[in-house]
C-alpha cells in the first residue's frame, strides 16, 4: 500500500525547503510512477525525473513536468520515508508492505516449520501462514532473521520463506484468518523494518523496497 498522505507532506516539506526535482526512476522506487508523478507536483513538486522518453511523454501528458537528464535534488530516502542503516525514520514511510494470515497451526515443542526444517518449535506455540513469500520481495534469507506486525506487535519469521507464503511464530496468541501482517512500513513498530532487512541481505534499502515495490500487488490509501 503506498500513502498519498505520507508522500504528499515529505513533498511539501522538501519543496518548503527549496527542492525541486524529485527521482521517480525504477518506477519510483517501487512506488509507481504515476500515482507518485501525481501526489508530488501537486504538492508543489516542479518537476520528476524518470528513466526513459517514454514515461516523461507519458507524464507530460498528465501536465507533469517529466525529465531523463539531470539530478534530483529531493532526497529519494526523505520522499519515500525510508530508514537509515540504524532503523531511524525522518518522515512516515509511503509503502506499507503486507501480507493475510491464511492459516494458523498448534506446534508442539520440537515441531519443524516450512521445507527444510530449518526452525524447530523451542515450545508449544501457534504459527500463522502468511501471504508473501520471496516472489514478493521477502528475500529468502529473512526466513529465522526477521520480524513482521501482527495486531501491533512483532512476531518472527520462522523457517524457510516460501514463493508466495511464509511463517510466523505468534508466540502464544492466536490470529483470525485474514488478519492483516505488516513486513514494513506503516505506523507501527514494523516501520523501519527495511533496516534489518538490509543488515540481514546486504541489499541496500533502495534494492529492498524497489524489488517489493516491483513485485507486490500495489495498491493506494489516504
Amino acid at each position: 500500500m503506498i500513502s498519498r498522505s505520507a508522500l504528499s507532506a515529505a513533498s511539501a516539506a522538501a519543496v518548503a525547503s527549496g527542492f525541486r526535482v524529485a527521482d521517480l526512476r525504477r518506477d519510483a522506487w517501487g512506488h509507481g510512477v504515476l500515482g507518485v508523478a501525481q501526489t508530488v507536483t501537486a504538492s508543489g513538486v516542479g518537476a520528476v525525473l524518470v528513466d526513459s522518453d517514454s514515461e516523461a511523454g507519458m507524464l507530460r501528458l498528465e501536465g507533469i513536468d517529466a525529465v531523463v537528464e539531470g539530478e534530483p535534488d529531493i532526497d529519494p530516502v526523505l520522499l519515500y520515508g525510508l530508514p537509515d542503516e540504524q532503523g531511524v525514520l525522518v518522515g512516515r514511510p509511503a509503502m506499507r508492505l503486507t501480507g493475510r494470515v491464511l492459516s494458523t497451526k498448534r506446534l508442539k515443542a520440537g515441531d519443524a516449520v516450512s521445507y527444510g526444517y530449518t526452525h524447530r518449535a523451542a515450545a508449544d506455540t501457534v504459527v500463522a501462514l502468511v501471504t508473501g513469500g520471496y516472489a514478493q520481495g521477502i528475500v529468502r534469507a529473512l526466513g529465522n532473521e526477521a520480524h513482521v506486525e501482527v495486531d501491533s506487535v512483532v512476531r518472527p519469521i520462522v523457517g524457510r520463506v516460501a514463493m508466495d507464503v511464509c511463517v510466523v511464530d505468534l508466540q502464544g496468541a492466536d490470529a483470525a484468518v485474514g488478519t492483516e501482517v505488516t513486513f514494513f512500513g506503516g505506523s507501527g513498530p514494523a516501520a523501519p523494518a527495511l533496516a534489518r532487512w538490509h543488515a540481514v541481505t546486504g541489499l541496500s534499502v533502495a534494492e529492498l523496497v524497489t524489488v517489493a515495490g516491483a513485485h507486490a500487488i500495489r495498491g493506494w490509501e489516504a
